[in-house]
């Protein structure tokens, strides 16, 4: 038998080699095993430390105010969960934001404020709480305040992945806001028609076309729907956002839901390979995570990584609680890895 202390194990090492056998049990895993835990960012905890910086730092000194929110368990390189981002940015009244683009797909969830758009490739999209604004991989983008108060919202990215893939770019625009090439919000005017969307046009890309999905048409969905619907037994009322090109993500690395709750709503317990990202729009709740009771708020933020054992809870006997998401999903169901599987209530 080969001894643990045999010199030939120095030697291998120096010639930039391993012995398989060391190291077969942590590569090849019974179930998945990440770094990332569930965690739970308080909206209102995090608040007055961003409008503090907002404050005391310039954009210029800066360049984007955001607050990462970064897992305990992916501290460096930072991500909040596996192949996921997902960060707190603010920009005050008068304020632009550099031009940029970069190979990782991106959007943007508006938490609070009036007033602001952001540019994408051409296209000013306009800026409201609980609009859905992409910004699609190498796409120039840059944000203008020119209302009134802060404009916060919850930037989300899929950095990790692409920088573990080894394929990030980054380039800055030559001025630092970019020209308008077309009319407002053509996009959303667009294609936010149901099944009808604009023939003409050939460019089918893997991203969505649309610059922004309204508050406004999400909210009016879930008035259709009313309390006709069942749901789903984990997850309640549940909506996808859509490419309206393929029916399919709206973007090919993030998966983005939002999800009612009905008063009362005790979701079973369910663990997926897919991780997953979640804001609270409005209500308050709880998730049972590996056991451990995360209760949210307003505008919380919480992650749980993939293979978490999960319960969704609205506390409320009276009110909705209304959940946006996003999630890795996509990678995972092009790879042929997505699972998913009931489990044993936990809560």
């Amino acid at each position: 038998m080969v001894s643990q202390a045999d010199p030939g194990y120095d030697v291998i090492h120096q010639l930039c080699a391993a012995p398989l056998w060391r190291y077969y049990g942590n590569l090849f895993t019974a179930e998945p095993r990440g770094d990332a835990v569930p965690f739970l960012w308080r909206y209102a905890e995090l608040r007055p430390h961003l409008l503090h910086f907002a404050e005391e730092l310039s954009m210029e000194e800066a360049e984007r105010r955001v607050l990462m929110l970064v897992n305990p368990g992916m501290p460096d390189p930072p991500a909040t969960v596996a192949t996921l981002y997902a960060g707190i940015q603010v920009i005050m009244p008068g304020e632009t934001a550099q031009a940029h683009r970069h190979t990782a797909n991106a959007f943007r969830f508006v938490i609070e404020g009036n007033g602001a758009h952001t540019t994408v490739d051409g296209e000013r999209v306009t800026m409201r709480p609980g609009d859905l604004l992409l910004t699609p991989g190498w796409r120039w983008h840059d944000h203008h305040h020119r209302g009134e108060g802060p404009m916060i919202w919850l930037d989300a990215l899929d950095y990790p992945l692409v920088n573990a893939l080894g394929a990030g770019f980054f380039e800055l625009h030559g001025q630092r806001s970019q020209k308008t090439t077309m009319p407002d919000d053509l996009s959303t005017r667009q294609f936010t028609h149901g099944h009808l969307v604009p023939a003409w046009s050939m460019d089918r890309t893997v991203s969505s076309p649309v610059g922004n999905y309204p508050w406004e048409q999400t909210r009016r969905a879930f008035e259709s729907i009313a309390d006709d619907a069942e749901g789903s037994a984990t997850d309640g009322v549940i909506l996808e956002y859509t490419n309206p090109w393929t029916g399919g993500p709206v973007l090919p690395t993030m998966a983005c839901r939002v999800q009612r709750l009905r008063p009362g709503f005790h979701g079973e317990a369910v663990r997926r390979t897919s991780s997953s990202i979640h804001h609270v729009i409005r209500g308050t709740g709880a998730v049972v995570a590996d056991g451990k009771r995360l209760d949210w708020h307003d505008k919380d933020v919480f992650a749980l990584p993939g293979w978490t054992t999960r319960e969704l809870i609205n506390t409320s006997g009276t009110e909705d609680a209304i959940v946006f998401s996003y999630s890795n999903e996509p990678v995972l169901r092009a790879l042929g890895m997505y699972r998913e599987e009931s489990v044993e209530r936990q809560g």
